[in-house]
């Protein structure tokens, strides 16, 4: 989100004593959250053997590639060693996907996922509203135990859409144990993600009381506890404030975040921002800047010139009435947006809306100034466009596209399997329109990360729900009470 001055993963190796001490702490924090029943199941399971994705219609998003109205996808273990119009593969447990298209998983490259308990709580809000309510009197409020939840919450629901890779922006670091509740979340449940270590939310600026946090130093202990290696589903990065205009605590945030080598995640807005930010800062390719409301040529240019990334929250930008998305000034910076859902508390929380806001927010742009005379106006973006949007230009904005992004041999098994055979996108003419501007999560029938199956046959793998939403309702519940009668 945008933010005012006024409101504001595990390591795979752990030993099983330090996951142990830490589901303790959690507990220790609040009592609600206790360790997972099927914790030690999720830790233990690893890619293994070779799955062969049969007669599929392949969208790769690999140029190289390229789509094959029928092929077949071969996976050994995490890896995809082919891609190709037939695959022979003995021995192989095959999927036939006759009726599916098969294609990376999606890459959601913002979402503050501690917020998961508390979806669709303010559907009518602008964004003072939000500031107001959800970062002014929520946020204070939130134990280690809401966010632990909220983000398994966000985190099983994007896979379950078809998210196998998400930027946790957590501004949400209240204290060390919520930071570390945010991370076990995330390992648990499973999903590739880039955990965006934030500020706290005390109802005053973080840096007016340093009692209770210790951000952005405790960015360190994180590397060192949870992040010692990138060969992991979890990687880490660091969500700065650009302090609000306070080129001091900005240089304080990306000094941090450099010393220990994560990636930084700023929320940007206004004119000239990146421009005296880079008075500040030497601008780089590890910088991701989110909506760029009111972002002029110059600063674009400066981005562009950096190599940094440009996330996108359509749904955000133009339901909470904050800027039409400037989509146009980063196309014609030469810069490829990635895509992100933002706050689950009031836009869609699915990547096929967003690909469907993202293509109405520049075509109606180009309407606008068409009906205003202007000519030879900008190339309307395409439905591959947003798809590659939604997918590889993620994974170049977290590092990752040698991981991720693509079916390519070699890379991680980050897969879908998209129901074409369902009534809201059958007959297919066209899958690339049918994943765009057809499909929901309805169409989502498998998802695989690193090889490992997360949903098969439209059902999450290895997840009690009951216990999911039991522990939800107990978060609002208490959150709303904090807020209602505090």
């Amino acid at each position: 989100m945008l933010h005012h001055p006024a409101c504001c993963a595990l390591n795979p190796h752990m030993s099983r004593r330090s996951l142990l001490q830490t589901g303790a702490a959690a507990v220790a924090a609040g009592g609600l959250v206790a360790a997972s029943p099927w914790l030690d199941r999720a830790q233990a399971q690893q890619a293994s053997g070779r799955t062969l994705i049969k007669g599929a219609t392949v969208v790769s998003v690999d140029r190289a590639i390229g789509d094959l109205p029928q092929g077949d996808v071969l996976i050994d273990g995490a890896r995809i060693v082919a891609v190709a119009p037939s695959v022979a593969a003995d021995g192989a447990q095959v999927i036939d996907a006759a009726d599916m298209i098969v294609m990376p998983g999606f890459i959601d490259s913002h979402r503050h996922m501690w917020e998961g308990a508390i979806r669709n709580l303010i559907p009518d809000a602008t964004l003072r509203d939000y500031l107001g309510l959800i970062l002014g009197k929520y946020g204070p409020n939130y134990r280690p135990d809401d966010v632990y939840i909220g983000d398994l919450v966000s985190a099983l629901s994007a896979l379950d859409g078809g998210v196998t890779t998400v930027v946790d922006w957590s501004h949400i670091q209240n204290s060390p144990a919520h930071t570390d509740a945010a991370i076990r979340a995330l390992q648990e449940s499973g999903i590739r993600a880039m955990f965006a270590y934030g500020f706290p939310l005390l109802g005053k600026p973080w840096w007016a009381d340093t009692s209770s946090h210790q951000y952005p130093q405790d960015i360190g202990r994180l590397r060192k506890q949870y992040f010692s290696s990138d060969d992991q589903l979890l990687t880490l990065a660091l969500a700065a404030t650009a302090g609000f205009g306070n080129m001091d605590i900005a240089t304080k945030e990306w000094g941090a975040a450099r010393e220990v080598g994560a990636r930084v995640t700023v929320h940007a807005s206004g004119k000239d921002q990146l421009v005296k930010l880079s008075k500040a800062i030497k601008l780089g390719p590890d910088t991701t800047y989110v909506h760029c409301g009111g972002y002029g040529t110059d600063d674009w240019k400066l981005m562009a010139e950096s190599g940094g990334s440009y996330s996108v929250s359509p749904g955000t930008e133009m339901l909470m009435d904050i800027v039409m998305p400037p989509l146009q000034g980063a196309l014609d910076a030469g810069i490829r947006p990635t895509i992100s859902i933002d706050a689950e508390t009031n836009v869609p929380t699915t990547m096929f809306a967003q690909m469907q806001l993202c293509l109405a927010a520049q075509r109606v742009a180009l309407t606008q100034r068409k009906t205003q005379g202007e000519k030879d106006l900008p190339k309307m973006i395409s439905v591959r466009d947003v798809i590659e949007f939604a997918t590889i230009e993620g994974a170049k904005a977290c590092g990752l596209d040698r991981k991720t992004g693509s079916l390519t041999p070699g890379k991680q098994a980050d897969v879908l399997l998209l129901r074409k055979n369902a009534i809201n996108v059958l007959p297919v003419n066209d899958p690339l329109a049918a994943i765009t501007l057809g499909m929901d999560g309805s169409n989502v029938d498998s998802v695989f990360v690193a090889g490992i199956a997360k949903k098969r046959d439209g059902r999450l793998v290895g997840v009690d729900l009951k216990r999911v939403a039991d522990l939800a309702a107990k978060s609002r519940d208490y959150l709303s009470g904090k807020v209602k009668g505090g």
